[in-house]
């Protein structure tokens, strides 16, 4: 079962900091994450029970040799060519994950596109603009926030573009 919290726990994460900072409204969500889980994303839905349209996760990509983070539902995958297409770039591939997590300051499974080590250019997936909040990882396993796809998209400096797409 997920807690909910609005307030600023002591020792938040950093994208939990950035939020607090930025004045924004959210909502915290931790569960019990089960490592056995094979999916991040959805152990977060179902641990909250929010629809998987709603829970979105984040990835790192290199596109055209740099590192790029993608935002796009639970649900589906990440279609490379218009993630590469939304930055006006070539190729797009997914990042090494060591990269990834050296870079952002997150380990896989709470890479968070708030409060990351290094700023990378973000690109959000349409399809959160159909909701009025969507839920992000809040920089662990086990921890999610919840907030408008339109304060994350002003947080991020997020391009929003249709780059996510049915698995």
């Amino acid at each position: 079962m997920a807690k909910k919290s609005k307030k600023q726990q002591p020792g938040g994460t950093p994208a939990t900091v950035a939020l607090t900072a930025a004045g924004v409204e959210f909502t915290v969500h931790s569960y019990d994450h089960d490592p056995s889980h094979p999916s991040y994303g959805e152990e977060a839905a179902e641990a909250m029970g929010v629809s998987p349209d709603r829970v979105f996760k984040t990835l790192v990509a290199d596109v055209d040799g740099a590192l790029t983070v993608a935002v796009v539902p639970v649900a589906g995958q990440l279609d490379l060519k218009a993630l590469a297409a939304a930055v006006g770039g070539k190729r797009a591939t997914m990042a090494d994950p060591t990269l990834a997590e050296r870079t952002t300051g997150y380990v896989r499974g709470g890479i968070s596109p708030l409060g990351q080590r290094k700023k990378l250019p973000t690109v959000l997936d349409a399809s959160a603009s159909a909701h009025s909040t969507i839920c992000v990882s809040a920089g662990r396993r086990g921890l999610e926030v919840e907030l408008s796809p339109e304060d994350l998209q002003k947080l991020t400096g997020a391009v929003v573009a249709p780059v996510g797409r049915p698995a």
